[in-house]
């Protein structure tokens, strides 16, 4: 793969024409804009559709005894059961993702000469652990009774988020260091979302669960300074700075 910081033909920016750029710009000044370029209008019409719209998801009931007794309980204590397992959701959902991103990362770099500072077997591990908490938390998810198939509003969220990250990974225009800091930003949110669902077990009074989350989150801590430093050597390698 060739290098993506070298000179080119890029012809996107307004420099590579200068006389057709001054053409463009005096344009400007004798055609009438079909606005006024305020944001008003759009903003009013967005707000509309705020106004109007039902919410993105639900939390399914409990189908199990031991869900609908767990979920009681919980509602006597003042706690909202729903909440946390929105995030369950959530997490699962992006453990699961993140599995694909490791998968499309490997492929990447199988496939690429530059990557020779990412240990490919390094990077097979962190797709493992991945995948084991994602069976993480289903388990815990079957614990509390509730239904690790069902698709929560934050999980559908998350799951429009990482689009993009699907995209620049599997682009294969894309760099290996490009592709690292699709990682980062993935690993990034994932160690924050850790954090907060080991603070949502421990306020719901269920220890076990949010220690098996702090040796999940140890490893995340891992993945993370691992792909930060991968990444910026790449970068500072490719700036002739390293």
């Amino acid at each position: 793969m060739e290098k993506t910081t070298v000179l080119g033909k890029n012809r996107t920016g307004i420099d590579m024409s200068p006389i057709d750029a001054k053409e463009m710009m005096a344009l400007t000044k004798v055609t009438p804009s079909s606005s006024t370029g305020d944001e008003q209008a759009i903003a009013e019409m967005r707000s509309q559709y705020i106004r109007e719209a039902e919410v993105i998801g639900s939390i399914p009931p409990p189908g199990t005894l031991k869900g609908m007794a767990s979920t009681a309980m919980e509602k006597l204590t003042g706690k909202n059961p729903e909440a946390f397992i929105d995030k369950l959701g959530c997490r699962l959902a992006f453990e699961r993702a993140g599995v694909r991103l490791y998968d499309a990362l490997i492929t990447k770099c199988a496939a690429s000469p530059d990557a020779s500072i990412v240990p490919i077997e390094r990077l097979r591990e962190f797709r493992n652990e991945e995948l084991e908490h994602f069976k993480l938390v289903e388990r815990a998810i079957r614990s509390i009774g509730a239904d690790p198939t069902a698709q929560t509003p934050s999980a559908d969220v998350d799951g429009m988020a990482s689009i993009g990250l699907v995209q620049v990974l599997t682009d294969p225009r894309t760099s290996v260091a490009h592709c690292l800091e699709a990682i980062l930003i993935a690993e990034l949110a994932d160690n924050d979302a850790w954090q907060l669902l080991i603070m949502l077990a421990e306020k719901m009074g269920m220890d076990d669960m949010a220690r098996d989350f702090q040796h999940a989150l140890r490893e995340e801590d891992e993945h993370l300074a691992h792909i930060r430093q991968w990444f910026k050597q790449m970068v500072m390698e490719d700036a002739a700075v390293a």
